[in-house]
């Protein structure tokens, strides 16, 4: 009797959770191959300028984020290929009352992440102010708020050593469109608490003629030895090179240790370099898929001669290139498989981490809640915003890879005309599928705006009249980034609407998807769109 109430509980809750979408979808894209190996790209969705590290049993990651809030994503790994997302570092992107308007490309460049003195330190550079720093007694805890360490125009990719001898020092690039230069590394030292750095620069290596465009830098030690991992060469064409050094300030040498040869991973290099307690290592890097945004690979490292080679060493040359395929690191047992979350039925009263705002979010754009729903409000849009591109309350996430069916339940509740919500797919280029309120009607219209961060205006590609403030849209990304668009106002029967859209990236990051909701000028009491769920397939 106990048997059959089970079974017959197990099925209608797994019925109703089919219904409401709940527990049973997967992720896009899933590297772990569920045999002790893995495929790469590990992650592949827009996570750049990947920096690892271990802390006892655990390896954690952050990333690059720019003008995308919350910022400087965290993610836990007990196995190096399937990761979390379990926090962000930055609530809030300083100063303030700049990033409270959209501030494509800038904001948080490449970062690093260390645990020194039983706390989690994170070191980001904002090319338009300096290097700051947070930290954190738990990665997935509140971080400090953003202390700026070295304050300077063109300052980017800040990498810290506490030094076995006491000293501590700061390795960091420039950008060239900021400071002037570029393709140079240089180090300073830093006062012990790592919070305030000292105007003793020393070049480390100048990499015109070699290394050109050399940013990105990661230092370490080992075998008494200096090393500084950084790439070369371009984001979507470049390597991996390394440098060392019996000093700290020199003279280094380099050498190429991975490079794309035969494979088809462009540009495989700025990351981190990881050891397992089994003493195997480890190199995770990005690579530039344009659309989606920079990837993330695990490739193998091993040492030769105290260089070490990444990636499979095809042809005896000392380079490595990147694998596609691999047996997944030795951490002394098997963990599952980690989904990525992309799917949302907006039940809770928090927003879930998948999700970024294109500036420092306000209070009024929008509230989580527990009646099923997430309410986004129609905000006014900025006075000079001539398309969505300088629109901050665009609520996103990744793609989550290159082909998936992204459906979603909207129901809007529009007090006067001209306000507006929908679905878009974000980027220099983006198109939405808006429900307008006109002459006390809604109509379903595809918008779409080419070349957005030149000041082009959106057009109309196709329009309906809704029946009913309750509409379902559907994108379907078919790869390559072209997108095709429906709508159903029954959820079952979805008709197409406008034409093929090819998606583009973003200022420094891939295309995003998710929702907006706006009016014209400022009232008391503006309507809101009501996001019931998205739910994603491939």
């Amino acid at each position: 009797m106990n048997s059959i109430y089970f079974l017959c509980f197990f099925f209608t809750s797994f019925l109703f959770g089919q219904e409401r979408g709940d527990s049973f979808s997967k992720s896009i894209w899933v590297s772990d191959k569920g045999d002790g190996t893995y495929t790469n790209p590990i992650l592949n969705t827009d996570y750049s300028d990947p920096d690892v590290i271990r802390v006892g049993d655990k390896f954690y990651m952050t990333a690059s984020s720019f003008n995308c809030i919350p910022g400087l994503p965290i993610l836990e790994s007990n196995d190096l290929v399937n990761w979390k997302l379990i926090n962000y570092g930055l609530k809030k992107q300083k100063p303030v009352s700049f990033y409270n308007k959209a501030q494509h490309g800038k904001g948080v460049w490449a970062p690093c992440i260390r645990y020194h003195n039983k706390e989690f330190y994170i070191y980001y550079p904002d090319p338009d102010y300096g290097i700051y720093m947070i930290k954190s007694k738990k990665a997935e805890g509140q971080w400090s708020e953003p202390i700026l360490v070295k304050k300077g125009k063109g300052l980017i990719d800040p990498t810290p050593l506490w030094d076995d001898d006491g000293n501590t020092y700061l390795v960091y690039a420039f950008a060239g469109s900021r400071a002037g230069i570029k393709s140079i590394l240089v180090g300073c030292t830093m006062n012990a608490e790592g919070t305030m750095t000292n105007n003793d620069e020393v070049l480390l290596f100048d990499g015109h003629q070699d290394e050109p465009t050399l940013e990105g830098p990661k230092i370490y030690k080992r075998n008494g030895y200096y090393y500084i991992f950084a790439p070369a060469g371009g984001v979507a064409t470049g390597w991996q090179t390394v440098f060392r050094a019996k000093n700290i300030y020199g003279p280094y040498e380099n050498k190429k240790v991975l490079e794309q040869g035969t494979s088809n991973v462009n540009g495989p290099h700025q990351g981190a370099w990881i050891q397992t307690k089994s003493g195997e290592d480890w190199f995770i890097h990005f690579q530039d898929k344009g659309i989606i945004g920079r990837v993330v690979h695990l490739q193998p490292m091993k040492w030769v001669n105290d260089w070490p080679v990444i990636g499979i060493d095809t042809n005896g040359d000392g380079i490595g290139e990147p694998v596609l395929n691999h047996k997944k690191p030795n951490v002394g047992k098997s963990y599952p498989v980690v989904y990525q979350k992309e799917s949302d039925e907006f039940n809770k009263p928090i927003l879930d981490l998948q999700w970024q705002w294109h500036a420092n979010p306000q209070i009024n754009w929008g509230f989580p809640s527990s009646y099923g729903y997430y309410m986004l409000n129609c905000i006014p849009k900025p006075k000079k915003a001539v398309n969505l591109f300088d629109v901050p309350n665009l609520l996103l996430q990744k793609f989550p890879s290159e082909e998936f069916t992204a459906t979603t339940k909207l129901i809007v509740n529009f007090n006067f005309d001209e306000e507006e919500a929908g679905l878009l797919v974000m980027g220099l280029d983006y198109c939405m599928l808006r429900i307008k309120q006109t002459e006390n009607k809604l109509y379903l219209s595809q918008m779409i705006c080419l070349n957005a961060d030149k000041n082009q205006a959106e057009s109309e590609a196709a329009s309906v009249l809704l029946k009913s403030n309750i509409v379902y849209l559907q994108i379907k990304s078919l790869g390559d980034g072209m997108c095709t668009f429906f709508y159903s106002e029954d959820g079952t029967d979805f008709k197409s609407i406008g034409i093929p859209f090819k998606a583009r990236e973003g200022k420094w990051i891939g295309a995003k998807l998710g929702f907006v909701a706006l009016r014209n000028g400022f009232i008391n009491n503006a309507g809101n769109c009501k996001l019931d769920w998205i739910r994603f397939n491939s």
